[in-house]
C-alpha cells in the first residue's frame, strides 16, 4: 500500500553532501527531523555508489524512528534495495514508468520540473510529488536559470492538492515572497544547512507556513 505525503509535510529537507560532511550526517539528519521535517532526502552527487548507500543506511533508521519519509535522490535500484520510502529523479531520469518498474508500486516517486509544462507532464506520467524550480539562482544547481515566481499559483491551481514543492534559492528572506506567490510547500537546502541552529530554523519556517 503506497503511503501518501501528509498535508502538513510543507517543508522538505535535503541532506546535501555538497554542504554536509560525511561524519556529520546523523547529527544534521537528527536536527532536521527535530525541527519537524517529515520528508527528508539524501542528495549525494559525485559520491561513489557504495558510499551513497552507506550514507542512506545511516539516515533511513533516523527518519523511520521520527515517522518521516526517507527519499533517495537518483539511483532507483539502490532505493529499491534499501527500501527507501521514495526516490527522486530529475528530468534526465528517464520515463517514470521505467522507474516504477524498478521500485515497485509502493514507493513514492518525485520528479524535478523546471516549467509549467514539465510540472503537468510529470503529474500525468505518474509522479507522486514534484519539485518546481529553481525559483531563484542557487548554488545548489549552478548554471540552471531561475524560473521566477510568476507560474506558481497557476500550476498549483491546476494541480489542486497535489504535492508541489517549490525549490531553488528559498531562504528566510525569500520565503515570504514565495508563499505570497502561491506556494504551499517548499524545499530549503543550503540556507537551512548553514544555520547555527538547524532544528530551530526548520521549526521557524514550518511555523511561518502554517
Amino acid at each position: 500500500m503506497k503511503k501518501q505525503i501528509p498535508a502538513d509535510a510543507r517543508l522538505y529537507g535535503i541532506v546535501d553532501m555538497g554542504y554536509v560532511r560525511p561524519e556529520d550526517v546523523e547529527q544534521v539528519t537528527s536536527a532536521l527531523l527535530q525541527g519537524g521535517i517529515r520528508i527528508l532526502q539524501l542528495r549525494a552527487k559525485g559520491v561513489a555508489l557504495d558510499e551513497v548507500e552507506a550514507l542512506a543506511r545511516r539516515m533511513q533508521p533516523l527518519c523511520r524512528a521520527a515517522g518521516a519519509f526517507f527519499v533517495l535522490n537518483d539511483y532507483p535500484e539502490m532505493a529499491a534495495r534499501i527500501g527507501a520510502d521514495a526516490v527522486h529523479v530529475g528530468q534526465d531520469g528517464g520515463p517514470l514508468e521505467d522507474v516504477r518498474a524498478i521500485v515497485g508500486q509502493d514507493m513514492l516517486i518525485g520528479r524535478s520540473t523546471h516549467s509549467p509544462e514539465q510540472a503537468l507532464a510529470a503529474v500525468a506520467e505518474g509522479a507522486d510529488y514534484i519539485g518546481f524550480g529553481p525559483l531563484f539562482p542557487t548554488g545548489t544547481k549552478p548554471g540552471r536559470p531561475a524560473i521566477g515566481l510568476q507560474d506558481i499559483a497557476t500550476v498549483q491551481a491546476q494541480l489542486g492538492d497535489f504535492p508541489m514543492y517549490c525549490i531553488g534559492g528559498i531562504n528566510g528572506s525569500t520565503l515570504p515572497a514565495v508563499l505570497a506567490a502561491g506556494a504551499r510547500r517548499v524545499v530549503i537546502v543550503s540556507w537551512l544547512l548553514r544555520q547555527a541552529d538547524v532544528a530551530g530554523a526548520a521549526q521557524n519556517v514550518i511555523a511561518r507556513m502554517q
